[in-house]
């Protein structure tokens, strides 16, 4: 007797993580009817909704919360619990700022941990309305599908890691023959696909933007050929300056450029100094902007900026040099 076939339907894998955080939301929604339930990512003050579902507050997914306002940073340091059916009466989470800004009388919220301990974000939920002491045996559910769904992040996370070390390998075609470095549409391409990741994670990044001061100079003075040794020692120092993730470009004549990726708060800054002085060591006048990524408006416009404050600084200098 032949067996059955197996009829393929919802049983079908997720596609990533976003489609089985928006599963995993639906799910505990028609089962506990929150006016909203989110997926959510910290990067230092940011609390980034990568997720959603809504009935109540008008939140929506790429939404930036202040996360020393909210409960969750409350439950995460255990100062309150991660259900309250009644939140209002708790003492923690009536005074938090985000009562103020957000009709809340029930609450329920637990952390979404990667292997190494660190805090990714968090599943929580809230109400206008006081729910029934019941919703506490809910806990372990709702727990487990947090610890599935971060389980399913680091996994995805580890692609993504291994797929940005490929980008940049393939790259290697499209890199300046004087520096070595990527070239302005190996620039574009990269960042292109970044946007898209930090979208998809909640992933932190920032650019810096670095211009030359004096190879017009050198060219003009010392020929091209000293010109050509400035833009390869640019090239090295950022090299010795950067991490392994991070990306250097050459994207025009004196112009360089450095992607940072999964840059923590302060960590871009940190970045910054360290190419400062990898420049000065390699004796390069260079002016420097840098900025961090806003999830409100992404990388392009982040460059934008970090661009614009290179040029602040560069003129300043030349202020100062023309005293």
């Amino acid at each position: 007797m032949s067996a059955e076939p197996i009829v393929v339907g919802a049983e079908q894998p997720f596609e990533n993580f976003e489609a089985s955080a928006r599963a995993v939301l639906t799910t505990l929604q028609a089962r506990l009817p929150f006016g909203l339930w989110m997926v959510t990512r910290t990067d230092g003050n940011d609390w980034i909704v990568l997720q959603a579902v809504d009935r109540s507050y008008g939140v929506k997914l790429g939404d930036v919360l202040h996360w020393p306002d909210s409960f969750c940073v409350r439950m995460v340091r255990g100062e309150g619990p991660q259900v309250a059916p009644h939140s209002r009466i708790v003492g923690v989470y009536r005074d938090a700022p985000i009562a103020q800004q957000f009709p809340i009388s029930a609450y329920i919220g637990v952390p979404l941990t990667l292997p190494n301990g660190e805090l990714f974000g968090t599943l929580c939920a809230i109400d206008p309305q006081p729910q029934s002491p019941e919703i506490e045996r809910e806990l372990p559910m709702v727990k487990l599908q947090a610890r599935l769904l971060a389980t399913l992040l680091a996994l995805e996370m580890q692609c993504r890691d291994v797929q940005h070390a490929l980008d940049l390998t393939r790259e290697e075609a499209q890199t300046d023959e004087l520096t070595g470095l990527v070239n302005r549409r190996g620039w574009e391409r990269i960042v292109a696909r970044e946007e898209e990741r930090c979208r998809r994670f909640g992933s932190p990044a920032g650019v810096i933007s670095i211009d030359l001061d004096k190879l017009k100079e050198v060219n003009d003075n010392e020929g091209h050929a000293a010109g050509d040794e400035l833009l390869r020692r640019t090239a090295e120092a950022l090299r010795r300056a950067l991490r392994g993730t991070d990306v250097a470009a050459r994207i025009g004549g004196d112009e360089f450029a450095v992607l940072a990726v999964e840059v923590p708060e302060g960590g871009l800054t940190q970045l910054v100094d360290r190419v400062r002085a990898a420049l000065d060591a390699s004796g390069v006048s260079a002016s420097v902007g840098q900025a961090r990524r806003d999830p409100r408006i992404g990388l392009e416009a982040a460059f934008t900026l970090a661009d614009s404050r290179m040029y602040e600084e560069k003129h300043a200098r030349a202020g100062r040099r023309g005293r």
